[in-house]
Order: C-alpha cells, then structure tokens, then sequence
C-alpha cells in the first residue's frame, strides 16, 4: 500500500472513530433523548468500535517484541484502524 493511501485512511479512520466515540457517549448522556433515526447509525458505530478495539489490542500484543511500548501503539491503532497494523507489521520481524 503506498503512504499517500495508508495517510488518506488514517485521516478518514481517526475522524469517523472519533465521531463514533462522541455518537455513543452523546447516547450514553442524553439518555431518552437520543433522536430514533441515529439508532442504525449508532449500531454501526458499535460495529466500528469493536473491530477497531480488536485491531488496538492485536497491535498492543504484537508491539512489544518490535520494540514499541504496546499501550501506546495499541492506542494509536485503534483510532488509525488497519494502517496501524500495516505500519507495525512491515517492520523487520525480530530475530531471537
């Protein structure tokens, strides 16, 4: 994947993360005034968050042995999604 893209995805990925956390807290809040029609998009946005929380803790694991500190990485990776992952892994493997 070349950098411009792996940049483009990363921009797209932290913005919509980022309004994914505020559509949940805003529901967690504003409980009973949660407008009905965001309802399927706030079920996306669950999906979202999941696999990006999967993504942050497969990052946070794999970080230690090439030489990241796994809190942060694992971070990073969740708000960046998949590039994350891409950048972590085309790292040199560790040798043992």
């Amino acid at each position: 994947m070349s950098s411009q893209s792996l940049t483009t995805i990363k921009t797209i990925s932290m913005t919509l993360i980022s309004a994914a956390l505020g559509l949940e807290l805003w529901n967690l809040v504003a409980t009973g005034q949660f407008p009905a029609s965001l309802h399927s998009t706030l079920r996306f946005a669950h999906g979202a968050l999941a696999i990006h929380a999967i993504e942050g803790l497969i990052a946070a694991f794999y970080a230690s042995p090439r030489q990241k500190p796994p809190i942060r990485y694992g971070i990073y990776t969740f708000f960046n999604g998949f590039p994350g992952l891409v950048e972590l892994f085309e790292q040199q493997e560790p040798t043992e």
